[in-house]
């Protein structure tokens, strides 16, 4: 099915393609940050789009989605997020999350693989593995400060923050996905096929010094960690180099296997 057929024909609110694929690579899926939209991974895509057709999940209670009540379990948020790609499941999908999307990245690509149809990789950005438990209980925080931390972040436009009106449309999906994140703990500690590559900015400090590492024990394939200068946000700064590793593992993730020697 071609770019346009395809797009024409499947409408669902979670998923937006904002640019038109110059190949036939694989398909990548983005999953934003908490508190973040499809938007935020507009510049990417446009990057991207030479070596891979691009989508990027819309979690609901936000932009064109505001209307939708807020989802505050992680699992929900992959299920439905997982039902939203059925369409694109005859592709090969890679997968690449940012901070809270790296944890519904990896809820996905489990769920992909019990329908049979695994992912080629997974990129987990700028979060601790799944089973590292959260230092502090960010959204049971009153509202001041509760943005105070998210400011700190350094991800939010500060506008955002400081202009009342906005703040109050924002902050439910702020505070739903915070959440969804911080009441989610995975323990089972359960391995995807997969190959998983770790992106992390240098000066991060929202990861443990662990957290990041214990990525490795998710995946029974390769790890590759990639270390980026720059705090949590460090992908806005660093697109272009972010953009060139990805489009590197990507190839890496589509790369024959080698013939096994006699």
């Amino acid at each position: 099915m071609t770019f346009e057929r395809r797009r024409n024909a499947v409408r669902t609110p979670w998923i937006r393609q904002f640019h038109e694929p110059a190949a036939d690579g694989p398909t990548l899926v983005c999953f934003p940050h908490a508190g973040g939209s499809a938007s935020a991974h507009f510049s990417l895509s446009a990057e991207l789009s030479a070596a891979a057709e691009v989508l990027i999940v819309q979690y609901p209670g936000r932009q064109d989605r505001l209307a939708e009540p807020v989802v505050e379990d992680l699992r929900q948020l992959a299920d439905e997020a997982t039902h939203a790609l059925l369409p694109w499941q005859d592709r090969p999908l890679a997968l690449f999350g940012h901070s809270m999307g790296s944890l519904v990245a990896y809820e996905v690509a489990l769920r992909l693989e019990r329908l049979g149809r695994p992912p080629l990789g997974l990129i987990a950005s700028g979060h601790a593995a799944p089973s590292v438990p959260p230092s502090v209980m960010v959204h049971a925080l009153d509202d001041e400060h509760f943005t105070g931390h998210v400011a700190e972040l350094a991800g939010t436009p500060p506008e955002l923050l400081t202009d009342k009106h906005v703040l109050a449309l924002a902050l439910p999906s702020l505070r739903a996905d915070f959440t969804a994140v911080e009441t989610y703990l995975d323990r089972a500690g359960v391995k995807v096929g997969c190959p998983i590559s770790g992106y992390c900015g240098k000066q991060d400090g929202s990861i443990p010094p662990d957290g990041f590492g214990t990525w490795a024990d998710y995946t029974r394939g390769r790890w590759t960690p990639r270390l980026f200068a720059g705090g949590h946000f460090y992908l806005q700064s660093r697109e272009h180099e972010v953009a060139r590793f990805i489009r590197q593992d990507l190839a890496d993730f589509t790369a024959p296997a080698p013939t096994a020697q006699p």
